[in-house]
């Protein structure tokens, strides 16, 4: 029997969960300085005839994503074999001081290359923390920590967008990247005086050499119905909100000026939509850990009943919204966020359960390099490249239409999820570890 938590690894785990939300949160604060700036962008760098611009600013959130995506593997690998907390830092660090690049750039190309390397940063950091929680609380806990954790995309990105929709109004599009960059400097310092929950160092100096790159163990992963029915469910929602969320301010602020009396205000829109955003998103999230929770002590395939489930109804509110004037399409635009995050906490904590945790922090690695390369690395331009040969409302309905897609996934691994946790929870047990 595993004894209960004493009061001081209660209090490690409630330290450690605080810091990696706060740095979760400008995590996304930085995502989405760029889309609530993006017309602003494009006005500085191109010109208001040229039809090819979304496409090109688009291209700045897939300059992110990819070396994101791509190196996230290889920091997984990392993660599960050094200190996760001195990874973390090096990626706040790093993400933070590109940040502040991205407002010195002097061109779009060298715009271009400060998202590259801000995605570096995510990468060191995106496998490692929701490794951690997993790792400091059990199966029982799990999904409601989780999502306290990812309680962080709604706020953050909503910060995002109203910070940097109103600085940059008032102040120009740069100074939003300065002025989040000496917090997010702090917050990779504090990362240094954490402790790993695994006992790195100490494993370490017992371990001669380092175990080598296998990619069995990685294909391994693959081979767990429910972690590929589960990433393949959050690529089709990645694709579909990922690729939205980027062109939110562009679609009000341009394709729905009418209903703004024809010359809306970017940093009223983007306040209003960050409001929305963080109340909805942060409502959604922590209801949806409960949720998951609550409904697997009856059903053990709850994490992937709730996600299919509020996934499928945010797809009509998005429809409807599309063809419904403002002010009344605000209230739409919240139930369309509130199901769009009500699967966050559950879908990642599926994904914790499922994988043993030696490989954890690769099974997160290796998610997000599918998640990205397949979603919302592609939708961005394409939604900008569908609205400049037809319109926004176009391209909005097609990339939407993969929540329906996510939903039928999650739907196909109802039958195994239950499964596939009982025997994760059971090697735990046998090799001590949980």
């Amino acid at each position: 029997m595993q004894e209960p938590p004493s009061s001081t690894t209660r209090r490690a785990a409630t330290s450690a969960l605080a810091l990696l939300l706060a740095i979760n949160l400008f995590n996304y604060i930085d995502r989405y300085i760029l889309a609530a700036i993006e017309p602003l962008v494009s006005d500085q760098f191109f010109g208001a005839k040229d039809d090819t611009a979304m496409a090109k600013t688009g291209a700045l959130a897939t300059a992110f994503l990819v070396s994101y995506m791509i190196l996230a593997p290889l920091f997984g690998w990392l993660a599960d074999r050094f200190s996760r907390w001195q990874l973390i830092a090096f990626g706040v660090a790093l993400w933070s001081l590109a940040s502040g690049w991205s407002g010195m750039a002097a061109t779009f190309t060298m715009l271009l290359l400060t998202r590259v390397f801000v995605g570096v940063g995510e990468a060191a950091y995106g496998p490692a923390a929701p490794t951690i929680i997993s790792d400091l609380y059990p199966v029982e806990k799990r999904g409601r920590m989780l999502a306290y954790f990812y309680v962080a995309i709604p706020v953050g990105s909503a910060i995002g967008y109203a910070f940097g929709g109103a600085v940059g109004a008032h102040l120009g599009w740069r100074w939003p990247f300065y002025l989040v960059t000496p917090p997010g400097l702090i917050l990779a310092a504090l990362c240094l005086f954490m402790r790993d929950p695994r006992g790195v160092r100490a494993r370490a100096a017992e371990t001669p050499k380092k175990p080598k790159i296998k990619l069995t163990d990685a294909l391994a992963l693959f081979r767990i119905p429910s972690y590929t029915l589960n990433t393949a469910a959050m690529t089709a929602m990645t694709f579909a909100m990922g690729g939205m969320s980027f062109w939110v301010p562009r679609y009000l602020y341009s394709f729905r000026a009418a209903d703004f009396g024809g010359h809306p205000d970017l940093g009223k829109i983007n306040f209003t939509f960050g409001a929305i955003t963080a109340t909805g998103g942060l409502l959604a999230t922590l209801a949806g850990g409960w949720a998951g929770d609550r409904v697997r002590r009856r059903y053990p395939g709850s994490y992937f009943l709730v996600s299919a489930i509020s996934i499928f109804l945010a797809f009509p509110a998005i429809i409807l919204m599309l063809h419904t004037p403002f002010p009344a399409a605000w209230g739409l635009i919240f139930l369309a966020i509130f199901f769009l995050f009500f699967n966050t906490g559950p879908a990642n904590a599926a994904l914790a359960n499922v994988t043993p945790s030696g490989n954890r922090a690769t099974a997160f690695a290796l998610n997000i390099l599918s998640i990205h390369i397949f979603g919302d690395a592609i939708s961005p331009p394409l939604i900008g490249w569908i609205a400049g040969k037809s319109n926004m409302n176009v391209a909005f309905m097609v990339v939407s239409a993969m929540m329906v897609v996510a939903s039928i996934f999650w739907l196909f691994g109802l039958r195994h999820l239950g499964r596939d946790t009982a025997a994760i929870t059971a090697l735990a047990e046998t090799s001590n570890i949980r």
